[in-house]
């Protein structure tokens, strides 16, 4: 495996959920944030947090937490690119980056593994991970070079989807089960936090 840091993306504005921080909610008395992080800490060299406004609000976990560089909150694509320029600045050398929503509390743990061999086998630039027929393409590993071809399309181009930009390049996609729970499940709404707690017995709490 190599060497990877990851970054949570945790910008989102939380909607569905009247506002707020998403990864602060609890499901089965831990924060989503926390499920997150003891996921992917494991499988990575070192975590970041992507949020904007106060970053003191994650103080407790004790990790870099970066903003945005762009206006308007344009997506987790901003986020992604803030990682990825935090990364060629201050771990010069690494290649790739691990991405994952901040609202996903039963991440994989053999995430990083299982998306780094795909990339390897094929030769491609990204790999994203994917469940029931669906892709998740803010789940991912993304090389850092391609942080300035990332800015041009957010800034010059204004594209916002993730897989529009994604396609322009190879990429591996790697799936996962959904039995007995999709480890992609996201809480987007109230009635998500309610039937996390649910599959939080499940995954072993």
């Amino acid at each position: 495996m190599t060497e990877v840091p990851g970054v949570v993306l945790a910008g989102g504005l939380a909607r569905r959920m009247g506002g707020g921080d998403k990864p602060m909610r609890k499901i089965a008395g831990k924060t989503i944030l926390e499920r997150v992080i003891a996921r992917l800490a494991p499988q990575c060299t070192e975590l970041i947090i992507n949020a904007n406004g106060d970053p003191a609000r994650f103080a407790s976990f004790g990790l870099p937490v970066i903003p945005d560089d762009l206006a308007d909150y344009p997506g987790p694509l901003a986020g992604i690119l803030a990682a990825l320029d935090w990364t060629a600045a201050n771990r010069p050398g690494t290649r790739w980056i691990l991405s994952a929503a901040g609202d996903c509390p039963f991440l994989p743990r053999d995430l990083a593994s299982r998306l780094e061999a795909a990339r390897a086998a094929q030769d491609a630039e990204l790999a994203v991970a994917a469940s029931g027929q669906q892709t998740h393409p803010v789940v991912g590993l993304w090389s850092v070079r391609l942080r300035h071809e990332l800015r041009e399309a957010l800034v010059v181009e204004g594209l916002r989807k993730i897989d529009r930009w994604t396609s322009r390049y190879p990429i591996a996609t790697v799936t996962w089960s959904t039995e007995p729970l999709d480890p992609f499940f996201n809480a987007n709404t109230i009635d998500d936090i309610a039937e996390a707690d649910r599959l939080a017995a499940l995954d072993g709490g």
